[in-house]
């Protein structure tokens, strides 16, 4: 049913007056009515329209209500299906409201407010259903979107996919290419991304790590050198500008370069030509440019850390990397890969991580981003036995106590998560209790019981739909008598 379309009824009852009575009280509501004499007949109304709501009675010759809103049950699920009845057995009414056969019953003689009342709350009920199914296909749709893993990446956060893009965008063009992030987010694998996306993926991509290299070497790593250009000399060395020749050259950090060789790189840039050190012959070149930075480039403008000249050459395109802490729930994905790669590697069998360490992993800060969760991984497979990664195995190694380890597990994720077909990670409840019973972290955590679960989710779903009995069944994927009926037990304890 659209949210906005026309709502349809059937009455089902083997008495014509009631029929015409049922008819005319839903006359100024705006509704398609249908009639039927007995549930056969019924039957046949709703293989040929499509039905929102059943209303029938119960006690019909033939085929009675009970069987008839069974078949309608097995053969429509979506129909609101209501029973319309004379009798108080309410025993056999609310045997079929829990089977599913029913989703709410009135008693005849009905009072006509109520029942247009009970009519309106399932044709909300209706809405709020194709609301959902509305929002379950558009998710995924997005899902199916959505990339799991790209050119090295691991994650499928909302920050990443708009990376992928970015990078699947740019890398088919020849405009300079500028990465920002922070160190160990895998500026160095974005830069890989683009030039093996790149017409230029078969020729070399070289690249120069401005802060590895002294600054009285840089100029020849770039350009190269002659013999006896200076001490140390002994042969002419081609530098990245040859090697890159029709490939990709990769500046990293370029903020940690000398200010006077930056504007050499600029003019470099900009005519394509170079000098080898000691060299007075000019030589040209064929090269895209990626450059990053883990400063925020007008704060190193400011600082005179950077040129704005060569910024703005360089910064045709941006891409920007986002922190470790910023990705939803990849940081215990790329753990997950991690961990895999490192058990293989140290030869320890670990089966997967625990919910208690997925929760520590994503809402850990990781100061150091992917670099860091990568290190902490390895050592933790070094120094742990499996066969299940726990938070008490990657709290030793990230050096905190036992508070801040129950802080972190305990903190509710708020990010959103669209994987829903990840598989499961953990090991069964015996390999946990194995692998943690002797840990300093153990600690015997308050558990609810399921009764006290369960009333405070229905009391929660009722609050948030202002007292909307039937808005929060539906959320809760429940009959609203199922509701009605907890509610008044409670009530009376």
């Amino acid at each position: 049913m659209s949210t906005t379309s026309q709502a349809s009824i059937l009455f089902v009852d083997d008495e014509e007056q009631i029929l015409g009575s049922l008819k005319r009280v839903v006359r100024d509501m705006n509704l398609e009515v249908f009639t039927a004499p007995s549930g056969e007949a019924g039957l046949t109304v709703l293989e040929q329209n499509n039905i929102d709501i059943v209303i029938s009675d119960k006690n019909m010759p033939g085929m009675n209500g009970n069987d008839f809103l069974q078949k309608v049950a097995e053969q429509w699920p979506e129909t609101v299906r209501i029973m319309l009845t004379a009798y108080t057995e309410l025993d056999d009414i609310i045997k079929s409201i829990n089977s599913g056969k029913i989703w709410s019953y009135m008693k005849k003689p009905w009072d006509n407010t109520e029942l247009k009342l009970n009519i309106q709350q399932a044709i909300n009920y209706m809405e709020v259903i194709a609301e959902r199914s509305l929002l379950r296909h558009t998710l995924e749709q997005v899902n199916t979107k959505r990339k799991r893993n790209f050119m090295g990446f691991i994650g499928q956060s909302t920050k990443m996919q708009f990376v992928y893009n970015s990078i699947e965008h740019c890398a088919p063009s020849h405009a300079s290419v500028f990465i920002t992030g922070p160190s160990g987010a895998g500026k160095e694998l974005a830069a890989d991304a683009i030039h093996k996306l790149s017409p230029r993926k078969d020729k070399p991509l070289v690249i120069i790590n401005c802060a590895a290299i002294p600054q009285e070497l840089m100029e020849s790593e770039i350009f190269g050198h002659v013999k006896g250009a200076f001490s140390g000399a002994v042969a002419n060395r081609d530098g990245a500008a040859s090697l890159a020749h029709e490939g990709t050259l990769f500046l990293d950090e370029l903020g940690e370069m000398d200010i006077s060789l930056q504007a050499k790189i600029l003019r470099f840039i900009q005519t394509g030509t170079f000098q080898r050190v000691g060299s007075s012959k000019t030589e040209k070149v064929d090269i895209r440019f990626i450059s990053a930075t883990n400063r925020e480039p007008m704060q190193a403008i400011a600082d005179g850390k950077l040129r704005e000249d060569l910024y703005y050459r360089l910064n045709v395109i941006s891409i920007h990397l986002p922190a470790l802490n910023q990705r939803e729930k990849d940081p215990s994905q790329i753990a997950q890969y991690f961990l895999n790669r490192f058990s293989d590697l140290e030869q320890k069998v670990f089966v997967g991580l625990s919910s208690a360490a997925e929760n520590l992993i994503n809402n850990y800060d990781w100061p150091g981003n992917v670099r860091q969760l990568e290190n902490t991984i390895h050592s933790a497979v070094v120094m742990s036995e499996g066969p299940l990664m726990t938070e008490e195995n990657l709290g030793r190694q990230l050096q905190l106590d036992k508070r801040q380890v129950y802080a972190l597990i305990s903190k509710p994720n708020s990010q959103t998560s669209f994987d829903n077909n990840a598989q499961p990670t953990a090991a069964s409840p015996q390999l946990a209790a194995n692998t943690s019973s002797d840990s300093e972290f153990s600690e015997t955590p308050h558990i609810r019981s399921l009764a006290e679960v369960e009333r405070a989710a229905i009391e929660h779903a009722i609050a948030a739909c202002d007292e909307n009995v039937v808005k929060a069944a539906s959320l809760l994927e429940v009959s609203p008598s199922t509701l009605y009926r907890k509610v008044q037990q409670w009530e009376d304890k």
